[in-house]
């Protein structure tokens, strides 16, 4: 098709509902590692990488129930801290996942995400950011191999990543102390990712701003809410 033509002249009515936008919701799947109790999330979109998540996360050992309406997420059981290249390859929102396996766990194995190496489709800040909070990473056969107890830090990102962004901001979390992150992305996503963080127990301010400050918890309860549009 080399074009499309539209015909105006015609009001519009009606109402429609607008479902939540998957970069929101695939991050806040993978933050609901970090809780203690049930998560639930109304408005998620029925889209693949969605369900590609879903079954990343069940097979870590979570119990995902996915009306088509609302999602519940009860992530208690998770005793797997590892993500499989099967499942990881699919979508490269799954390297979320790591952050929070990480920051619950205090270890976790992640594919690569799709196949992707370092520096084709960057990975390293979200590396270099979970090392500067005392995470040891080993890269072994295209998995990121990570342990340690996390503890608060600066950390200045060499470019505004939204990844990266929200996955040192779950780490961070529950890691212990004040963590400050620098020259982070400012979409919405982030600031609804806080939100969602937030109504867990978080303690997290600045975001939507350059700089965004966690002070760390020792545990996170369960929450409900709404993915953005």
């Amino acid at each position: 098709m080399d074009k499309i033509v539209i015909r105006g002249g015609n009001p519009l009515k009606g109402v429609i509902h607008v479902r939540g936008a998957k970069n929101a919701a695939l991050p806040l799947m993978a933050a609901a590692i970090l809780a203690d109790k049930p998560c639930v999330l109304h408005n998620v979109p029925c889209l693949h990488d969605v369900f590609s998540m879903d079954k990343l996360l069940s097979f870590m050992g979570a119990r995902i129930d996915f009306t088509g309406r609302y999602m519940t997420l009860d992530a208690s059981g998770i005793t797997n801290p590892e993500a499989p290249y099967e499942l990881v390859r699919k979508m490269r929102a799954s390297f979320f996942v790591l952050g929070p396996l990480i920051a619950r766990f205090g270890r976790a194995r992640v594919s690569l995400p799709g196949g992707c190496a370092i520096g084709t489709r960057p990975v390293d800040i979200h590396l270099k950011g979970l090392e500067a909070l005392g995470c040891k990473i080993n890269l072994d056969e295209g998995y990121v191999v990570a342990e340690g107890n996390l503890a608060g830090a600066s950390f200045s990102l060499d470019f505004p990543s939204v990844g990266a962004t929200e996955t040192l901001m779950m780490a961070a979390c529950r890691a212990k102390g004040l963590t400050r992150l620098t020259n982070v992305a400012r979409e919405p996503e982030i600031e609804s990712l806080a939100a969602f963080l937030n109504a867990m127990g978080a303690q997290i301010s600045g975001a939507g701003s350059d700089m965004i400050t966690v002070v760390g918890v020792d545990s996170l309860d369960g929450a409900e809410y709404e993915v953005i549009a």
